[in-house]
């Protein structure tokens, strides 16, 4: 039986900069509003926290455009050297129109501008890039809360993704730890008797989506406790989110 969920905002956690503790940040903010995590809580973190603890930042006018990154500046509305970096960050372009480009990361995400983000980043000139390992990010993240509060929480790591066929963009997970990603209900039979054969849910990034909804894009609030969902261990990590190309039938 479900009993529900419920979301808690994490409020107070402040600037993050290269190389602070995250974990001790996330505790002392609950501290402040007199919450604590607890064990089977799902933290869910954006990504562009986990960049900022990790120092993946770039300084845009240190950077030189290629001839390619000038080009796409031609048709776009940032400057070269923003394209240069998420070629850099790019395995192959998917599709470019209008400046934006859809590119697969290095770790198989197929995104906008490779997740090179401007937004909510100090500095005129300064731009976000995803973790190297988000997977591995999620996992510090998870023993560091362990070790500090005796507790085991699973962590998600966030980031806003559009999507192909509908308007709206929608939080998803990039990283994750302690938590299976998907739900997997082929061969369970339905109420009426049928059997699913295509039922795999990708939990996780219902977990960062609905999360999404008391953190917000303005309101400086990157994290998020989820409590009362019911956790399956996993340590298969966000990899197993993204479509290997032999079942990929758009690619």
């Amino acid at each position: 039986m479900n009993n529900g969920i419920c979301i808690l905002p994490i409020h107070g956690i402040g600037e993050v900069q290269p190389g602070d503790n995250l974990a001790d940040m996330l505790v002392d903010a609950l501290r402040r509003h007199d919450m604590a995590f607890e064990s089977g809580d799902v933290l869910v973190v954006t990504q562009k926290v986990i960049s900022k603890a990790e120092g993946r930042l770039v300084n845009l006018e240190t950077v030189e455009p290629s001839h390619m990154a000038r080009m796409a500046a031609l048709q776009g509305r940032k400057d070269a050297a923003y394209y240069e970096v998420v070629l850099r960050e790019s395995r192959r372009i998917v599709r470019m129109d209008r400046g934006v480009l859809i590119t697969e990361t290095h770790h198989g995400f197929v995104c906008a501008n490779a997740g090179v983000d401007e937004s909510n980043v100090p500095g005129e000139h300064c731009v976000t890039l995803l973790p190297i390992d988000p997977d591995a990010s999620a996992m510090r993240l998870r023993l560091a809360l362990r070790d500090r509060c005796r507790v085991d929480v699973a962590v998600i790591i966030s980031d806003t993704f559009g999507r192909p066929w509908r308007e709206g963009q929608v939080n998803v997970a990039i990283g994750v730890a302690g938590l299976a990603p998907l739900v997997d209900y082929v061969g369970q039979q339905d109420s009426y008797g049928y059997t699913m054969h295509a039922s795999v849910i990708a939990v996780a990034d219902e977990l960062a989506s609905a999360a999404e909804l008391v953190m917000g894009k303005v309101d400086r609030v990157p994290a998020a406790v989820v409590r009362g969902y019911s956790v399956t261990p996993s340590d298969n990590g966000a990899r197993v989110l993204i479509r290997a190309p032999e079942r990929d039938l758009f690619r």
